[in-house]
């Protein structure tokens, strides 16, 4: 099977996969854009009407670039400054500056900061649940390596030291009887991971590079399926085992931000909400949200640095699930895994980073859907 063939079996799988949510949880579908919520309850005045979003271009965030494109931040009276993040690990350091009124990412890197630095970060809403294809371990297509044993002694680039990525190879690595430690502490490792970040956009060329130090590359989408063009061939479908199913990413703010804005959160969260049952149910949608992305005014970065992709790859990129508000028995489930992968000294309870459901006036923490 060559790389492309499989690239196109992926994406039928995750349309299928789509497909079973939308049966279960909605009853939208084919090419209409619109959410099946008809009408939306009235919020009070927003406190701030521009929001600067940070966000990490990947597939995990198509609720927000659907509502994006689809005007739904617009429609609740937000002009939103969206930023394309290199990692989690930046939009944190940005958002808890002041730089960033919400940001989305990993939620390996959220737990982290509030874990181990009491970093002042709630979750407002759920980005994604990993589906097959979604996140995917490409080697060059001249590699020796062609088996997981294969990376034994060797390095695989991911975009940020200890976070999702490293965590999902960490699971996945070990179900194969490969051993994996901690980024800080090697000894005893048998797969190596860099100290520094890679950025997603670079990861391919970096790793296809003469000379190059890595063996191996982890991406999300659409960056997967871009390096699958640019020759890469993916080694293994991180989608399985204890890691099947596993919670992405997730949508932040500062305590103190929301405790200043809560009608400004209710119209964000009103917009997000209709975003994600859209890309939850709408392929078409999702696509043509990726392919319309534009890169800010002014900025010297061309338009794909902020997430746009073309057609060839928006048709054959594999999607995520896209939940609705916050469960947090899922959530809970990534920080159980960080402390039995020794990425938390102790366990941590997230319930303590939800951001308490009285402050919403349209509920979102009643479950969310599932798959």
């Amino acid at each position: 099977m060559t790389g492309r063939t499989g690239k196109w079996l992926r994406a039928a799988s995750a349309i299928a996969t789509v497909a079973l949510v939308a049966t279960g949880c909605s009853s939208g579908g084919g090419t209409s854009t619109t959410a099946s919520t008809t009408s939306l309850p009235q919020y009070g005045p927003a406190e701030k009407t521009t929001l600067n979003v940070g966000v990490v271009p990947a597939m995990d965030s198509a609720g927000f670039f659907v509502a994006m494109n689809e005007g739904l931040f617009a429609k609740e009276g937000l002009t939103i400054n969206y930023t394309p993040e290199t990692s989690s690990e930046t939009a944190i350091k940005t958002q808890l500056s002041g730089g960033l009124d919400v940001s989305a990412g990993n939620y390996v890197s959220y737990v982290d900061a509030v874990a181990d630095e009491a970093a002042p970060l709630e979750i407002i809403a759920e980005g994604s649940i990993m589906t097959s294809g979604a996140q995917v371990i490409y080697t060059p297509a001249d590699s020796p390596v062609k088996s997981l044993s294969d990376l034994k002694g060797k390095t695989i680039a991911v975009n940020a030291p200890d976070n999702i990525d490293f965590l999902l190879d960490e699971i996945v690595l070990s179900g194969y009887g490969i051993k994996v430690n901690n980024t800080s502490t090697y000894s005893g490792s048998e797969v190596n991971f860099p100290a520094a970040p890679i950025a997603f956009p670079t990861m391919a060329g970096t790793v296809q590079a003469k000379g190059s130090p890595y063996a191996a590359a982890t991406l999300p989408e659409p960056f997967a399926s871009i390096a699958e063009e640019s020759g890469m061939v993916p080694l293994v479908d991180l989608d399985q085992g204890a890691a099947q199913q596993f919670p992405i990413e997730g949508y932040v703010v500062t305590k103190q931000w929301a405790e200043r804005n809560p009608n400004t959160l209710d119209r964000f969260l009103a917009a997000l909400e209709e975003g994600q049952e859209i890309s939850d149910t709408n392929r078409t949608a999702v696509e043509q949200a990726f392919e319309n992305i534009k890169a800010s005014p002014g900025s010297p970065l061309p338009a794909a640095a902020f997430g746009q992709v073309p057609p060839v790859i928006a048709s054959v990129m594999a999607l995520n699930t896209y939940p609705i508000g916050v469960d947090v028995t899922r959530i809970q489930r990534v920080a159980d895994v960080m402390f039995q992968f020794n990425l938390l000294s102790k366990p941590f309870n997230v319930a303590s980073m939800i951001l308490p459901s009285s402050q919403f006036n349209f509920g979102p923490f009643e479950g969310g859907s599932t798959s």
